[in-house]
């Protein structure tokens, strides 16, 4: 049976190096990395997790902890659990999906939260013990990953004033949190830069609640039109009332939503959009929380990614 000191001959490294690469990847270079995994895979040697867990002290299981209905956003949440998993499991860590009914069932060495609102601090997360990352911008303190919200919606919005003189209306989402008041913003931002008065409503995350209020004004537009929408979700709705009402789009009515992660690619005509890279955000947020574990807990910050126009047949 091979052992750690074979590794080591093998890959021309250290035993002290291997023990890194096993205990603590994070610490190491993927090219080391590569070079010690594929030693131990020609040696077929296996390490013992479950005895270093025991001897950290760790149980190499961390929690997802979902806030927020998952009926509403299952497809972006299915792209975060991809990004999450695959680093945690580089990493020989198993990812426990919870909710707020179900987080104290079992042991964690870290928790990741997403869909955190500010009536959640002292109801579930202000007695957390173990470390804690945020998927989504907050304001209470805690370390988060996010995308660029602001500057997705600005990038919308300029994009379609460049199709015309149109009526430029924003479908916001009806919550006080950071994300959609930096989409709001977005929107103000493209619209003051062009000395453009801004039309803004707040409505549920809801293709039924946006088809029936664009329905409404559209019934009064005589110009040309376009939504900003805060969400696919709700960009979807706006579409079907366009179209109810015999409007063309993008000629009539153009239309963009925002997240990029799966329903934009199954609307008629298809969606441009605001994506978010959220599996490279998952990986983040694994990568972040498994830092701060091994730093005992240290604050790591925030980090924002770039959003991207994809641009399709709604504003084409």
């Amino acid at each position: 049976m091979a052992t750690l000191s074979d590794v080591a001959k093998k890959a021309n490294v250290s035993k002290m190096t291997v023990s890194r690469v096993i205990n603590h990847p994070e610490t190491v270079t993927d090219e080391l990395k590569k070079l010690v995994h594929s030693a131990m895979k020609e040696l077929n040697y296996i390490p013992n997790y479950a005895a270093r867990a025991l001897v950290q002290n760790r149980t190499q299981v961390v929690k997802l902890l979902i806030l927020e209905e998952m009926d509403t956003t299952e497809p972006y949440y299915m792209n975060l659990l991809t990004g999450i998993s695959r680093e945690l499991d580089r990493n020989h860590y198993a990812l426990q999906l919870v909710t707020r009914n179900s987080l104290n069932i079992g042991q964690c060495d870290g928790i990741i939260a997403t869909g955190l609102r500010k009536n959640d601090f002292e109801g579930v997360i202000k007695a957390f013990e173990k470390p804690l990352v945020v998927f989504g911008q907050n304001e209470m303190g805690y370390d988060f990953i996010d995308v660029n919200n602001e500057k997705g919606t600005f990038m919308a919005t300029r994009h379609v004033m460049g199709l015309g003189e149109r009526e430029v209306v924003f479908f916001g989402i009806d919550l006080d949190e950071p994300f959609e008041r930096a989409r709001e913003q977005g929107y103000i931002r493209a619209m003051n830069k062009s000395f453009k008065k801004s039309n803004m409503f707040r409505i549920d995350n809801s293709s039924k609640k946006s088809e029936c209020l664009a329905r409404e004004l559209l019934k009064f537009m005589d110009n040309q039109a376009a939504f900003v929408c805060a969400s696919d979700r709700i960009a979807l709705g706006v579409i079907r009332a366009a179209q109810s009402l015999g409007k063309r789009i993008p000629e009539d009515v153009a239309v963009t939503g925002n997240d990029g992660v799966f329903l934009d690619r199954i609307s008629s005509p298809r969606l441009t959009t605001v994506r978010q890279p959220v599996v490279e955000m998952g990986e983040a947020c694994a990568k972040m929380l498994l830092k701060k574990m091994n730093e005992d807990g240290a604050a790591q910050g925030s980090l924002f990614f770039e959003p991207e126009l994809i641009v399709r047949e709604s504003t084409l």
